[in-house]
């Protein structure tokens, strides 16, 4: 999420990313009244089907030019600074304010929506470790690490372990994809049948709420936490991963592919994403989901979480927060550079020392 370059296709990308934040601020807001409202549940339901994985993997496809170098290096030093800053500022406001249930303040246990900055550093870190392998083997091992995580004997929430491995294989995927690869996919023909087959997930969600555990498609929960402890409980994974691959695929029909102001509004779903937390738990802890029972409530809700979306990502909320949202890291890299300089020449002014002596010892014997 941090940084965009110019290649062919990204303003796809970004008008993909904005629907998704979209999403993802809708979700966040429906939540609270998914069981009091049967429309909010159907909808949770259906983004949740998509939106992780979507994000997980237009996040994977941004990756590609910032990966490496120096640059890769200040992109995680930025991720790990926004991390600390916003874990921060999320655990002081629930201490004093919004008093979320469940909630561990800890650095080690991302706060709610702050898993997604913990698991970002993480993939970076596998993909730079997996960089010598071939895409195909990146991908069959992120699908085998993925299902493993759910015999993992603890929950997810400590460092985000669990969702880190279960995204994974999108996030490789979206690392690997090109414009090129899918352009092919999205004609007129495969739109129509996409958005048709996404509405028809839609509807077909009115029966999975009821008989499908939202904790599988959330991915922090171990497969004993979701009621199978079955050793071929693996299997269960494997078939969410292609219901989350279909309905991803069908998603990607409501996107537009000129560039203009969507593109433009998706270049800042970071803001979106790291404030728009403090709305929906703020609203939440002044009770104001308590006056929302009905579906016209319900509408509301989703109309109102879509203009916040607009409104998060405008310019001038940019320019209000960038030094917060975007911090500043260059001079941590400076210094880190200059530490790790330092070490090197004392460590190779030692060894040089050293080898003198031992060569000036054997030449006396």
């Amino acid at each position: 999420m941090n940084g965009v370059s110019a290649r062919s296709g990204d303003a796809f990308f970004l008008n993909l990313r904005f629907l998704l934040i979209v999403c993802v601020f809708a979700a966040n807001a429906l939540e609270p009244l998914i069981y009091v409202s049967s429309l909010a549940d159907r909808w949770y339901t259906w983004i949740f089907m998509f939106h992780m994985p979507l994000f997980v993997w237009v996040t994977g496809y941004f990756t590609r030019p910032n990966l490496k170098g120096e640059t890769g290096v200040k992109t995680l030093l930025q991720i790990m600074v926004q991390y600390i800053i916003f874990q921060s500022l999320y655990s002081l406001l629930d201490a004093a304010f919004f008093h979320v249930q469940g909630v561990h303040h800890s650095f080690f246990a991302p706060y709610l929506l702050l898993w997604f900055l913990a698991s970002h550093f993480c993939w970076r870190l596998l993909l730079l470790a997996m960089r010598r392998l071939s895409p195909s083997i990146q991908i069959t091992g992120s699908i085998v690490l993925g299902t493993l995580a759910g015999y993992i004997p603890f929950e997810g929430t400590w460092l985000s372990i669990s969702r880190t491995f279960v995204f994974l294989p999108f996030f490789v995927l979206g690392y690997h994809i090109t414009y090129e690869k899918i352009s092919f996919l999205l004609t007129p023909r495969f739109r129509s049948a996409a958005i048709a087959g996404s509405l028809l997930m839609l509807a077909a969600a009115v029966w999975t709420s009821a008989h499908l555990q939202t904790g599988w498609l959330y991915g922090s929960m171990t497969f004993a936490g979701l009621g199978h402890g079955e050793w071929y409980a693996g299997l269960f994974r494997i078939g969410i991963y292609l219901l989350q691959l279909a309905a991803s695929a069908a998603f990607l029909g409501f996107v537009p592919f000129a560039a203009g102001w969507l593109s433009r509004l998706g270049s800042r779903t970071l803001y979106v994403f790291l404030l728009h937390g403090f709305i929906i738990r703020g609203a939440a802890s002044l009770g104001i989901y308590a006056y929302i029972h009905t579906t016209f409530g319900t509408l509301c809700v989703m109309i109102v979480a879509c203009l916040l979306t607009v409104l998060l990502a405008l310019p001038a909320v940019k320019r209000a927060v960038h030094p917060l949202i975007e911090p500043n890291v260059g001079w941590i890299f400076k210094r880190i550079s200059k530490i790790s300089s330092s070490f090197k020449k004392h460590f190779f002014k030692r060894s040089d020392l050293l080898w003198h002596e031992i060569a000036h010892k054997s030449g006396k014997n």
